[in-house]
């Protein structure tokens, strides 16, 4: 096992293992099956505002996973840019979607909301790639969006839709998963 030491605790970092069920769920396209494996109830895209809007948003965000999900540990997932922020830079990374490589740590919600320093280059201090330990949902970001997409139940991505401090949409399979106005890169 492999872990990295931070706030005075050791933790663990993940593999290829970990994020196997993402990897073989998940395809090119502008489908919700770009982000998210087709494993869930419902699926929905939360934009990422700008701003003041952002501080609110992330805490939103996290309340909501939170409530879901507190009692157990989430695996957290740093997109590694070049230059953003990956919490462990020496540490081993685990290759996604169209070949980008992350760090993935198990560790929390609280975590989430603390680790990664505002960086005015990438928008808000949340993880690019969140889960817990059961699976039972998955919110990621990927590297050119100006939006996260989210798969779980349909309790929870209710609770995203109608969270007044975020702008959700419901996205059908087989659905352009980009939000209204917004464009892919």
């Amino acid at each position: 096992m492999v872990t990295r030491t931070k706030d005075g605790r050791a933790w663990r970092i993940g593999t290829e293992a970990d994020v196997a069920w993402i990897t073989s769920g998940t395809s090119p396209g502008r489908a919700i099956s770009a982000a998210i494996p087709l494993v869930f109830e419902a699926y929905a895209t939360v934009v990422i505002p700008g701003g003041a809007e952002l501080v609110k948003h992330d805490r939103a965000v996290l309340a909501v996973l939170t409530e879901q999900s507190a009692s157990q540990p989430w695996w957290l997932g740093y997109l590694d840019t070049g230059v953003d922020d990956i919490v462990f830079p020496d540490a081993p990374k685990v290759t996604l979607y169209a070949g980008w490589q992350y760090v993935l740590v198990d560790a929390g919600p609280e975590q989430a909301a603390t680790w990664r320093a505002e960086d005015p280059g990438w928008p808000g201090t949340l993880p690019t790639l969140m889960f817990p330990a059961d699976h039972s949902w998955l919110m990621s970001r990927l590297w050119d969006d100006d939006w996260s997409c989210v798969g779980g139940s349909a309790e929870l991505l209710d609770r995203f839709l109608r969270h007044p401090e975020l702008q959700a949409r419901q996205v059908a399979l087989g659905q352009d998963a980009t939000p209204p106005g917004y464009q892919v890169l």
